[in-house]
């Protein structure tokens, strides 16, 4: 992974507290007072908000409110920032000129920027140079054809819109044109294959009507069936393009002179389709993308597997799941390369500490729209931190953060509703993560301000302000004793046995009960992140497994099934929901057999969910805060998942307790209790947050908790008179460090007991 600079490598050890009673002689210790609004050091992980320029941006100082709010009045350190222009494009002089001087100015008041700089706000300037390599899509039209005359198929294309084009440019329709018509014989049972001939050009007019519709007529054949297979081309580059990676780096190039803290790219894939292609009749192609699949297919005519992909046909049907499994994987694969490229591009131009922002998510749910999308290539495309959006299901949020090995995840969120955000932040809080806030929307039609300014006078600042405390000792994700291991090829084959299903039911359900679950593909196996520890625990970074699921792992390669195999034989206890009788080829595969007898078999996700719990219950795991929110999922029925609430505790991997309290007030809730951990009986009253990590000799070893009024726990005896957002830890070398935040006033001889070294940070306005 690149160098971020969250140094989250850090073993706190033992420190010696003093009682905050009879502290003479210390009156005098020198304290360090930062009275800025953004703590100083390079261990803080960023304070993320989403800044999108409009037309009025690039006026002269058009993005000098914004900044100068976003300075004044919130915690942001970071801004993922996007051109959203209607004229204009990344590559222009005057874009790079007037991006170069908003960047300057953020700078000098303590704001880092991450542009986009995708090659998709460049399009109309990489068409200008590679007309021939725009993404295009085949459309499959399959009609009976008449004993005399002939049958007629008009196929038109259309616009197509997304975020990256509300008010430039869409991704025009810019042509249609005829690729091929074939003609066989179809029954209630499929085509017959031997029936199957290329009729193109034989009787087969063509016509155009307008630049986005074509006109086909077929010559009429009794008993026979047509295929008639077009092409939309768009204005967007192909995916597959061989100019794309250097037409990407050659634009964040011409970006080095501009001091970015970052570069972002958002939601990368193929162009937009928010129905997932339930008929199975299109399909991304080009010309690149048809040599690259015959080189891996062993010569295979990638327009005719198009035919047999979208239509069944008599004893060939792992012809045909072979031909999808490769196909999705190519797809998956091509975008996180161009990912991982402009990943590198940004790190060799910006700087090992720059940042890559923001998420691959799309839909945002890991089903059949994204799927088309890019492969589900979440996991893959490459990211310093785990980073989604909207609706992303927590299981996925969670493990992303172990994918990429920072110990938190970032959500960017949106919502009509201001009070909203403040739920997202708590919750996500609870989860192990933040928010990278998106002004709302949509824009609420009463609303005439900028929706950026509106956002930074809400009450869920001072939330996000104070949850900086928690950000000051978190140096592990969050920890989760399950896995689900959803067999990624399998989950996108729709002729297989369990399209559409990565296992989302039974992760679900464990958080609901308590049980935290990371939710993985098994393309993931092989990645060095994901191992199998010398114990044969499976491993994702720092998180070790005590439950594994195998969840529909159908076409697993070999390497998947060596792994399996390895951890069955291993400490972790390992479940099968569904069967393996097929390998990536579709060809014939004994998978039980090589799994051995260890492996749990679930007759359904109920019974895997029930086999679950008893085994970490046999093994004393106590659950944490369950998640009992119902989130629907988007666009596929039966994909409900669950969503953490804004109060409860949780644990991070490295024995952290982090105590959340936000369900009622945006700025946090008051927490004052008494609870055990780790057999330390604790006392606080704070409010909003209080997270405990201790040594091995049981002394407190960070602390973190906002509104501190007092916290008693062993020799820890802390009372003030006023309440105060405070955060101290002990560094590997022993030094003990700590940061205050809206204290008015000299520091509390209490807090100079701790340590000498305080850092004073202030509160947004």
């Amino acid at each position: 992974m690149g160098g971020h600079p969250l140094r989250f490598a850090c073993r706190i050890g033992h420190c010696r507290w003093i009682c905050a009673a009879g502290l003479i002689g210390l009156g005098m210790a020198q304290v360090r007072a930062t009275e800025s609004l953004r703590p100083s050091g390079d261990d803080w992980p960023p304070v993320i908000g989403a800044w999108f320029w409009r037309d009025t941006t690039l006026e002269p100082d058009g993005f000098k409110p914004f900044l100068d709010a976003a300075a004044s009045r919130s915690p942001y350190t970071l801004l993922s920032t996007s051109l959203r222009v209607s004229k204009g494009e990344i590559p222009d002089p005057p874009i790079h000129d007037h991006i170069g001087k908003a960047v300057r100015y953020a700078n000098a008041l303590g704001l880092r920027i991450a542009f986009d700089l995708d090659v998709r706000l460049a399009r109309r300037a990489f068409q200008a140079r590679y007309p021939d390599e725009q993404q295009e899509e085949l459309v499959l039209r399959t009609v009976p054809l008449p004993p005399d005359g002939a049958a007629e198929v008009i196929i038109e294309g259309k616009d197509l819109t997304d975020h990256m084009t509300g008010n430039a440019i869409p991704y025009q329709c810019l042509a249609t044109r005829l690729v091929r018509v074939y003609s066989f014989v179809r029954g209630s049972d499929g085509i017959d294959p031997a029936t199957v001939r290329d009729i193109t050009g034989r009787g087969i007019v063509a016509v155009s009507v307008g630049p986005r519709a074509l006109r086909v007529t077929v010559p009429a054949e009794t008993g026979r069936c047509a295929c008639v297979i077009a092409a939309h081309t768009y204005l967007t580059p192909d995916v597959f393009a061989p100019h794309l990676t250097a037409f990407q780096r050659e634009i964040v190039r011409q970006y080095a002179d501009v001091p970015l803290g970052g570069v972002m790219k958002d939601e990368w894939g193929f162009p937009p389709d928010h129905t997932g292609n339930p008929a199975h009749d299109r399909y991304w192609y080009s010309r690149a993308m048809a040599t690259a699949y015959a080189e891996r297919s062993g010569n295979r005519d990638l327009i005719r597997d198009a035919l047999l992909m979208s239509v069944e046909e008599k004893g060939r049907e792992r012809d045909r799941q072979a031909a999808i499994n490769l196909y999705r994987t190519m797809c998956r694969e091509r975008n996180a390369a161009i990912e991982d490229d402009f990943y590198r591009a940004g790190k060799e131009t910006f700087g090992p500490a720059s940042f890559a922002v923001t998420h691959a998510t799309w839909t945002p749910y890991p089903g059949a729209q994204e799927f088309r999308k890019n492969g589900l290539a979440w996991w893959a495309a490459t990211r310093d931190i785990g980073q989604t959006d909207e609706s992303t299901p927590y299981p996925c949020r969670i493990s992303l953060a172990k994918r990429w090995g920072y110990p938190i995840w970032y959500n960017q969120y949106y919502s009509s509703d201001p009070s909203a955000y403040a739920q997202e932040l708590w919750r996500n809080a609870l989860a192990g993560g933040r928010v990278n806030f998106h002004p709302l929307y949509p824009r609420p039609k009463d609303m005439a301000e900028d929706g950026h300014l509106v956002l930074m006078r809400q009450p869920f600042m001072a939330g996000l302000a104070r949850l900086r405390m928690l950000d000051f000792i978190t140096r592990a994700p969050l920890e989760c004793p399950v896995a689900v291991i959803f067999g990624h090829a399998c989950a996108m084959n729709w002729a297989g046995p369990s399209y559409n299903r990565v296992g989302l039911e039974v992760a679900s359900a464990l958080c609901g009960d308590g049980y935290l679950t990371d939710l993985i593909p098994s393309s993931l196996i092989g990645a060095s992140v994901l191992q199998i520890d010398p114990e044969g625990h499976v491993r994702l970074g720092r998180q070790r497994y005590l439950a594994v699921v195998v969840y529909q792992p159908e076409f697993g390669d070999e390497a998947e099934l060596a792994f399996f195999s390895r951890a069955a034989e291993g400490k972790g206890a390992v479940f099968l929901v569904g069967d393996w009788t097929r390998d990536a080829e579709a060809r014939s595969l004994n998978a039980a057999l090589r799994l051995g007898p260890n492996v749990r078999r679930c007759s359904g996700n109920k019974a895997c969910v029930e086999a679950v719990v008893q085994h970490l219950t046999k093994m004393g795991v106590k659950p944490v805060t369950g998640w009992p929110t119902r989130v629907p999922g988007w666009g596929h029925p039966g994909g409900e998942h669950t969503a953490p609430p804004a109060n409860g505790h949780c644990v991070l991997t490295d024995g952290t307790y982090v105590r959340i309290a936000g369900a009622k007030n945006a700025e946090g809730d008051p927490i004052c209790e008494t609870f055990d951990w780790q057999e330390h009986a604790t006392t606080v009253d704070a409010v909003g947050l209080v997270a405990l990590r201790l040594a091995p000799t049981g002394a407190v070893a960070a602390f973190a908790a906002g509104g501190l009024k007092s916290i008693h726990i062993g020799q820890l005896d802390l009372e003030l008179a006023e309440r105060v957002d405070l955060a101290f830890r002990t560094d590997p070398d022993g030094r003990v460090r700590g940061v205050v935040q809206g204290l008015t006033g000299p520091l509390p001889d209490a807090l100079r007991a701790i340590t000498t070294e305080w850092q004073r940070i202030r509160v947004p306005r």
